[in-house]
């Protein structure tokens, strides 16, 4: 007769459950912790070996599976005086949590996990990768020969879903959504020539830029007209515009103008006298180079080692050509919301 009222209460205490999960299932939570103290007590067979593994009381596990049962409406342990024995119900609840957890440990796995261990995939603007980068990867290379890299040159924002990139080099705010930004290095534009140009048409200041052609990005951080008026001088006309700013440098290369460029890409051409710097004025814009991906990339090796390299030869790079620079601070926007340089 005892176990006849002892099955009709557990059968009302399993509809009870039943009519409280299809009522109000929308605004009821899981309690997540409850479910987790669960599976470690079921998985253990015991509230004290769970205790010991989760580093609490048995009272603790105890407390939170008693209110995991409450929640449901039904019993997921039997308690004897030495071991516990799950109920029908906490048989259904263990294996469903044990597959649970077990996604969750795959999908963490997989956010630091690197499927191509030995290939860097980079993705970024196309000046820097044409005149910064470019030319220092190959220490890059010889100092981790392990590694075969893939350079991918572009003005669009890598999302990385369904994407093998790596990191990404952007030139921007550094505010992406879903991704870690690390700070690299700020910058500075000021205008230059070829030397035959500047000898051809007498430019050697600011005050004489009105002589020249002026060589404009369609799509610029910072264009002609912002930086004249900042420095209080007037201009040529623009006869030459192009679509990105790797392009407006090899405009001035060609000696097809005056152009306004990044210190980072044309130092090495002041070095190397194929370019001159006309006058000693350079404007700093509000955005900077930042190192990007998502969080859990940056655990991997490979990302490490290139972040070390490239933190490395931008230190190394410094302030170099800067020294007899008047810099003048902007809080010039991007012209178009969401991209970045070029």
């Amino acid at each position: 007769m005892a176990n006849i009222r002892s099955k009709t209460v557990n059968r009302q205490t399993i509809d009870i459950g039943i009519q409280l999960r299809k009522t109000n299932v929308n605004e009821r939570t899981p309690p997540f912790q409850g479910i987790y103290y669960f599976y470690i007590a079921a998985d253990k067979g015991s509230f004290k070996l769970a205790a010991e593994t989760l580093f609490v009381t048995a009272a603790a596990v105890s407390q939170q599976i008693r209110q995991l049962e409450d929640w449901l409406g039904a019993e997921l342990f039997i308690r004897q005086n030495r071991k516990i024995v799950l109920t029908h119900e906490g048989e259904v609840l263990y294996l469903q949590a044990k597959k649970g957890f077990a996604h969750l440990q795959d999908g963490v796995r997989r956010i630091n996990q690197d499927p191509n261990p030995n290939q860097l995939s980079i993705s970024t603007v196309p000046s820097f990768a044409q005149h910064w980068l470019v030319p220092r990867i190959g220490d890059f290379r010889e100092r981790h020969p392990d590694l075969s890299m893939l350079i991918e040159p572009t003005n669009k924002l890598i999302t990385f879903e369904d994407s093998s990139i790596d990191i990404c080099i952007r030139y921007g705010h550094g505010n992406y959504p879903n991704l870690e930004s690390r700070w690299l290095m700020d910058e500075v534009l000021y205008p230059v020539c070829h030397p035959l140009y500047q000898e051809k048409h007498e430019i050697y200041s600011v005050d004489d830029l009105h002589k020249a052609e002026l060589i404009e990005d369609r799509w610029p951080d910072m264009d002609w007209s912002i930086w004249l008026n900042e420095v209080g001088v007037e201009g040529g006309h623009t006869t030459l515009q192009f679509d990105g700013s790797h392009f407006v440098l090899e405009g001035a290369l060609s000696v097809q103008g005056v152009a306004l460029v990044k210190h980072s890409l044309v130092y090495r051409y002041l070095q190397e006298g194929k370019l001159v710097r006309i006058g000693n004025t350079a404007l700093r814009p509000k955005y900077n180079y930042f190192l990007c991906a998502p969080l859990g990339y940056f655990h991997r090796d490979k990302i490490q080692r290139f972040s070390k390299w490239i933190e490395t030869q931008i230190s190394e790079f410094g302030n170099k050509g800067r020294e007899e620079l008047n810099i003048i601070d902007t809080d010039f926007s991007l012209k178009w919301p969401g991209n970045s340089d070029d």
